[in-house]
């Protein structure tokens, strides 16, 4: 494959690729299982490290689908540092689960968010794929021990949960289920490593893990402020971009307000603020629902901030910019590493 990046960074794109080779040595063909928009991500992503994926899905548009997607993502893999030429020599398409990962290396699964379903496509999984396969299933919110109850060997399932869109944000949460080996557990951490990704291995199980809790208690309250008329979504979204947004981008919660505490660090901030957040500024959070008027106000002030976009156009805007700031960071393959 041929990059298309400047001189430097392709010299530094290939020393963090060649320090990622000996583990991806071990995974030459990928299963992609479901070839949606975080399918086409880690496909696009596991393509532009030199790995063959096979493409399975149902859906009879599915090649059309998963080319034009990979074609919408290759600027950001290319702003990455990584190589885009020829992106999809590697990929085929496989509508039958069995054969698609019969000799698959590693099967990253993508399917909906039914309980049921993974569990079928789990059992089938298990079935014809190479006993030396790494099995992670991509799922936002259900316990790898649920799904994994299908399974013979549960120990080789874990949950390997992106934050969208995979092939460009650094997360990968790797969440073992209560029978998950530990063995499994080093397999995918190094893979993802190796992929560029930044892996974070959680202590228990929780639903939706870490990242979409927190997302998701943040949104609550933007949808409670939006609601009550104290803000409107493009005013909202303009504070976070300026305060939180950079904010927890170098420093994340705990260290922000460790540094808020002054010399006295952390425990001084509980003290002298954090007893009044937890008794004035707690109780005060919304507790929205989507209502009828709700879901109309969310509608008309999404129409209002980004209507005149199309959400492609706003995606590739996002992407430039999630670079740009990975770029400043030291986040990205041809930066020739991570920050500590």
């Amino acid at each position: 494959m041929t990059s298309a990046t400047s001189p430097t960074s392709a010299a530094s794109a290939t020393s963090a690729a060649s320090a990622a080779e000996p583990v991806l040595d071990s995974y030459r063909r990928a299963a992609i299982i479901g070839g949606g928009v975080i399918g086409v991500s880690w496909a696009g992503l596991f393509l532009a490290r030199g790995i063959d994926v096979v493409v399975s899905d149902p859906r009879e548009d599915i090649e059309d689908l998963v080319r034009a997607g990979l074609a919408g993502i290759t600027p950001a893999l290319a702003g990455l540092g990584l190589p885009t030429g020829n992106l999809t020599e590697g990929l085929s398409f496989e509508a039958d689960l069995a054969t698609a990962v019969a000799e698959a290396d590693v099967v990253q699964e993508n399917g909906p968010e039914r309980l049921e379903l993974k569990r079928e496509i789990w059992r089938a999984i298990e079935e014809a794929a190479p006993a030396h396969a790494l099995l992670a299933t991509s799922t936002s919110s259900i316990p790898a021990s649920a799904i994994a109850t299908a399974m013979r060997q549960p120990a080789r399932l874990v949950v390997g949960h992106p934050f969208n869109p995979p092939h460009l944000v650094p997360l990968v949460e790797i969440v073992p289920g209560e029978r998950t080996s530990e063995a499994t557990v080093e397999r995918a951490r190094a893979f993802y490593a190796a992929l560029g990704k930044k892996p974070q291995v959680l202590r228990k199980e929780v639903p939706g893990f870490v990242a979409n809790r927190l997302q998701s208690a943040l949104f609550r309250e933007c949808v409670h402020l939006v609601a009550e008329g104290v803000v409107t979504e493009r005013e909202l979204d303009e504070i976070v971009t300026s305060s939180l947004g950079p904010r927890w981008a170098v420093g994340g919660p705990f260290r922000t307000f460790h540094l808020g505490g002054g010399p006295g660090g952390l425990p001084h901030f509980i003290e002298h603020l954090g007893r009044a957040m937890e008794t004035t500024m707690w109780p005060a959070l919304g507790d929205p629902t989507f209502d009828d008027a709700t879901v109309a106000t969310l509608v008309e002030q999404a129409n209002e901030a980004f209507g005149t976009g199309t959400v492609e156009e706003l995606a590739a805007e996002r992407d430039r910019a999630q670079i740009a700031l990975m770029r400043a960071l030291g986040e990205t393959p041809d930066s020739g590493g991570t920050r500590a």
